[in-house]
């Protein structure tokens, strides 16, 4: 509007404020300018200023920062009683080389956001802007920017965090992008979205020998040609039902690089997957015991690690509810396309004490897969997904 100050406020059909150009192209910017500086999970201070100096701009109620690492989280408060709204985007990059001739394209070797969390950060942000605009008429809003989602370990970090009880939420949303999906179509349902899963190294230690006596030594080589199918057999995969599930090797790594030493030391990376949390822990309770009864057999040492541990991310009724209707409200089409998930996300954390849901959010059918080097967020996600989670927000808080 001519003669106005600071960025239009936009109204569509639904009653919802929409983001305007300009709020568009800077959070384009943002993104662009996040995604040439990624850091890795539990590195992410740099990520975590710029979160930091983006929302002081729009004057929540509190900033909290350090949650369980580098966190960051914004709290909107109304000022009257009412629920606590959480709405989660991660901080974290890949270690992976990008392959791409944008722009923008990332400036650290080796890191990139291969995995959309710069677009997810711009989501969130959109939101913090026309919450602070026009605020809800009851509870809180609280945006939580959170670390270390790729290796599993910062939705726990943060729910544990004592900071955390301060805005701890009574319901919880989350987006990701999932390509496979039409551009704008979102995958939900009630129950499983992603697996548990738990990364096991496993390092056998015995004694080398020169290649020519070989039996002066304790070798880990026929332990592990029977220990791979071992750990494969506790899994095989199948249809993702409560029962499923499935181990995969890999990394294996046996002895030196030398044609004149038997080794003395193998290590093997194997991932277990399954639909629930318990029969996780199940299955890798057996296979630690089967590691250690091989290794023993064998006279070997043995050290078990565990690594990437997530928890798996399952959707509750009423807030699956409360998200389609207002998808259904906004126009964007959805169903439960490509769900479950085998693969892994850790949000489920915050629906251990909220109604949680997560949205998988599509960047087109042929996009290039998450964690390629070639994967790019869609700046076009951006106004979709910051109108879903306005939506959600006005439906529960007014």
């Amino acid at each position: 509007m001519a003669g106005t100050q600071g960025p239009q406020i936009l109204i569509n059909r639904t009653g919802v404020t929409m983001l305007s150009n300009s709020d568009l192209v800077e959070l384009t910017e943002f993104r662009r300018a996040l995604h040439r500086r990624p850091e890795l999970s539990g590195e992410e201070a740099e990520t975590a200023r710029t979160i930091k100096a983006a929302l002081r701009q729009m004057h929540p109620a509190r900033i909290l920062t350090g949650l369980g690492g580098h966190g960051v989280a914004a709290e909107f408060d109304s000022g009257a009683a009412g629920p606590t709204v959480l709405f989660r985007a991660e901080l974290d990059a890949l270690p992976i080389q990008e392959i791409s001739e944008a722009e923008w394209k990332s400036e650290v070797p080796g890191k990139g956001h291969l995995c959309g969390h710069d677009g997810h950060m711009a989501m969130l942000l959109g939101l913090g802007r026309l919450i602070s605009r026009k605020p809800v008429a009851k509870g809180r809003v609280v945006l939580m920017f959170q670390p270390a989602e790729e290796d599993g370990s910062g939705a726990r970090a943060v729910v544990a965090d004592p900071g955390f009880d301060d805005i701890r939420p009574d319901w919880a949303f989350a987006i990701h992008n999932e390509p496979g999906r039409p551009f704008g179509h979102v995958s939900t349902r009630v129950g499983l979205m992603n697996c548990a899963s738990e990364g096991m190294k496993i390092t056998l230690t015995g004694k080398t020998a020169h290649a020519a006596d070989p039996e002066d030594g304790i070798s880990p080589v026929e332990t592990v040609s029977r220990l791979i199918p071992a750990l494969e057999a506790l899994g095989r995969g199948g249809d993702l039902n409560d029962d499923f599930r499935l181990v995969t090797i890999t990394h294996v790594n046996i002895g030196e690089p030398s044609f004149g030493i038997a080794p003395g030391e193998a290590v093997i990376f194997a991932t277990l997957r399954t639909a629930r949390d318990e029969v996780k822990t199940d299955m890798a309770n057996t296979a630690r015991a089967l590691v250690a009864s091989m290794a023993d057999k064998a006279r070997l040492g043995v050290e078990i690690e565990t690594r990437d541990d997530f928890a798996a991310s399952v959707n509750e009724a009423q807030a699956t509810q409360v998200a389609v209707t207002a998808m259904n409200a906004l126009g964007v089409p959805n169903s439960d396309l490509g769900l479950p998930m085998r693969a892994s996300e850790d949000f489920g954390v915050f629906g251990w004490n909220a109604k949680a849901a997560m949205l998988c959010l599509g960047p087109g059918e042929n996009h290039a897969a998450l964690h390629n080097p070639d994967y790019d967020f869609p700046d076009d996600l951006i106004p979709v997904g910051t109108a879903i989670f306005e939506r959600i927000a006005r439906d529960l808080l007014g």
